[in-house]
């Protein structure tokens, strides 16, 4: 890592009343000095000051705080000026900064210094990443809990247990003329289980989960003109889709988010699955069968006033298909029942008038999802890394029941290599690089 100082914005773009820059680096305090023109600053003390351009011409009244290091985020010098929001000064004040000696920093720097620098580690990093940009209130709690460290707890449990079973294997191996005792090697296949079953339950628990952090998907599906677009319209509150009595006047899929309760979701709304001889038409019934299979729960619609067709036994396979939690709608119940079908319901309704049912259905599924108490994985890195530590368990069952204990040995080194990777990689600059490039930038 070079020991250049570090600028850049913190705050979104656009007018607000304040926007923040931050510096970092052996530099930091020395800039600010330079733009304030005042040759002290008290760690972690508010200082209001001027700052100027490097043609001494004032840019803006600001307060600016130091932090000393290693008691800052990312353990060097850092220096955060607050501005008055607004792309000009904050870009003015940058463009300063830059000419007193700092450079541009990319995305994710400031994560990136901090890690290396002992202060955060890469389960730490992706909670605070993913922190801003939590879909939910749940999913900002649970973030807020690893930012302090929760995983990292967890991840160095699990490590701890598994260099315990190594050290009965590392110790036995000395004695390899020898068979191990019969108690041994049941206590340590005891301790393995064990350990499966609860990183099974992390890793099912996560991925029932997901929708928490990425924002749940929500697909509307059902054949033309059963009233999927009137369902759309009513839960975001205007009319989003064109609604008529032409089938297939949703030729593709439309996409909208709309918070409900406390979670941020996406719904779309398909285009109606049937056999379609428009061309664009079966684009768009194509798009919908991939809405279902990225969706977090399916919305079915079926008309009341309707009997039962090819069309919606089409809908019913796909559904008795898919492992996705599902919602059944029965819509336009204020016409004539001509429906008949083997299954109930779970809601009645008119979307045209009400959808509240279903508001409330979503909001108890979605709040549902963050009952369990399982610590959570945030990313498919994290998943990978314990689905890898679970797969070289799996594979250590083997040699210890042969007692061929250099080859248990490797695999549970192994696991413990993948679960480490979760929070401090033993190396790999190339993913380091690009798990930071991927957060913003002040970040």
């Amino acid at each position: 890592m070079d020991n250049d100082t570090i600028v850049a914005i913190a705050t979104a773009n656009g007018i607000g009343s304040i926007a923040i820059i931050r510096l970092s680096g052996e530099k930091a305090l020395s800039i600010a000095k330079t733009l304030s023109k005042k040759d002290n600053f008290s760690p972690r003390y508010a200082t209001l000051t001027n700052v100027y351009d490097k043609n001494n011409e004032l840019i803006d009244e600001t307060i600016i705080i130091y932090f000393k290091n290693p008691h800052s985020f990312t353990g060097e010098d850092v220096v955060e000026i607050q501005c008055h929001g607004g792309y000009i000064v904050a870009q003015s004040i940058l463009q300063s900064c830059l000419d007193a000696g700092a450079r541009v920093a990319n995305a994710g720097e400031f994560s990136k210094r901090a890690f290396f620098n002992g202060r955060i580690d890469l389960s730490e990093a992706e909670a605070i990443s993913q922190l801003i940009e939590a879909k939910s209130e749940d999913a900002a709690k649970i973030l807020a809990k690893q930012v302090k460290g929760s995983l990292k707890e967890f991840i160095e449990s699990v490590r701890d247990e598994i260099i315990h079973i190594l050290a009965y294997s590392e110790v036995s191996i000395d004695y390899a003329e020898e068979d191990l005792p019969e108690d041994l090697v049941e206590q340590i296949k005891a301790k393995l289980e064990a350990l499966k079953k609860q990183l099974e339950r992390t890793l099912q628990a996560s991925k029932s989960r997901a929708g928490l952090m990425q924002g749940f998907r929500v697909a509307i599906v059902g054949k033309p003109n059963v009233g999927k677009s009137s369902l759309l319209n009513g839960l975001l509150n205007y009319n989003r889709a064109i609604v008529s009595d032409i089938a297939g006047t949703t030729r593709d899929t439309i996409e909208e988010q709309v918070k409900i309760g406390t979670h941020l979701i996406r719904i779309v709304d398909t285009a109606g699955i049937r056999d379609a001889s428009d061309e664009i038409e079966k684009i768009g019934i194509q798009r919908s069968l991939e809405a279902i299979e990225q969706s977090d729960i399916v919305v079915s619609v079926f008309d009341n006033s309707r009997e039962l067709d090819e069309e919606d036994k089409q809908i019913i396979s796909l559904l008795e298909e898919t492992q996705k939690q599902q919602i059944r709608i029965k819509n336009k119940i204020d016409l004539e029942t001509k429906l008949n079908v083997a299954f109930d319901f779970d809601i009645e309704l008119n979307s045209k008038d009400d959808v509240t049912p279903l508001i409330k259905k979503l909001e108890a599924i979605m709040d549902r999802s963050n009952s369990s108490e399982e610590i959570m994985l945030i990313s498919q890195r994290q998943i990978s890394a314990v689905e890898e530590t679970m797969e070289n368990i799996d594979e250590a069952f083997y040699p210890l029941e042969d007692q061929e204990l250099e080859i248990f040995s490797f695999h549970l080194n192994e696991a413990v290599k993948a679960m480490a990777s979760i929070t401090r990689p033993f190396e790999n600059d190339e993913m380091l690089d690009k798990m930071f490039g991927s957060f913003c930038l002040g970040k």
